[in-house]
């Protein structure tokens, strides 16, 4: 159970990016509760990507920014400088992701338990590393499942959805397909992806829509992802 209810809905958006802003406008608007996976060691960076032909901002918040920012959500480790942790050392992967965690903490002013894997790359190496050898709790994989069932392996956890990098319309199917379910056992909606996609998929309408469908509703806990991954009873 999600905090006594049944089901949980909860994000998890990457990179700590400028379009962070606008997307927790939007979960604040509706009551949702989302996880922001940082790099400490890029702060402040100033930087873009081109994806399907548009140039697109790729500009880190500054330290002095997070805090008030990311207020009355998650921050969550993501590394350091974001490498592919399977292509380092045990000691540079445990350095990457435990100075990533204690930077964060002493920004927010609590403890991040919280982890994704930089570009998804991880393998059993990686996860007991960071099981056995930093303060993280959970570790989030890029692998959409596509349901809702309970995980228990907490170091590579599976969300539902790729918000629309799955295609149009594929998150408000998702979501009427969540709010008709019916089980005996807890269900999770847990959707990840990158702020700055709702740029170049010209998708921040299709972002509110599945917000306005998806939220307001009694037998639905909206939470963290430590709110719906760690406090379960």
């Amino acid at each position: 159970m999600f905090h006594g209810k049944k089901k949980a809905v909860t994000f998890s958006y990457d990179d700590g990016v400028t379009q962070d802003r606008q997307l927790i406008r939007m979960l604040d608007r509706y009551g949702l509760k989302g996880t922001f996976n940082l790099n400490s060691g890029l702060l402040g960076n100033t930087n873009s990507l081109i994806r399907n032909d548009w140039t697109v901002a790729h500009v880190k918040p500054r330290a002095c920014e997070v805090e008030r920012l990311y207020r009355g959500h998650e921050v969550a480790g993501h590394s350091l400088t974001h490498p592919g942790l399977p292509s380092l050392d045990d000691e540079e992967v445990v350095r990457q992701v435990e100075e990533d965690r204690l930077a964060l903490s002493d920004i927010v002013g609590y403890e991040v338990v919280g982890f994704a894997y930089p570009g998804g790359a991880v393998d059993d190496r990686i996860a007991r590393l960071i099981r056995e050898h930093t303060g993280i709790r959970y570790a989030r994989t890029v692998v959409s499942t596509g349901n809702f069932k309970p995980q228990t392996e907490l170091y590579t956890f599976n969300p539902t959805l790729y918000h629309v990098m799955e295609g149009h319309g594929k998150m408000a199917e998702t979501a009427r397909r969540f709010l008709e379910s019916e089980s005996d056992e807890p269900q999770l909606l847990y959707v990840w992806g990158h702020a700055y996609e709702f740029d170049f998929m010209d998708a921040w309408e299709e972002m509110e829509a599945f917000c306005r469908m998806i939220a307001g509703h009694d037998e639905i806990f909206y939470g963290t992802n430590r709110e719906v991954l760690l406090e379960t009873d």
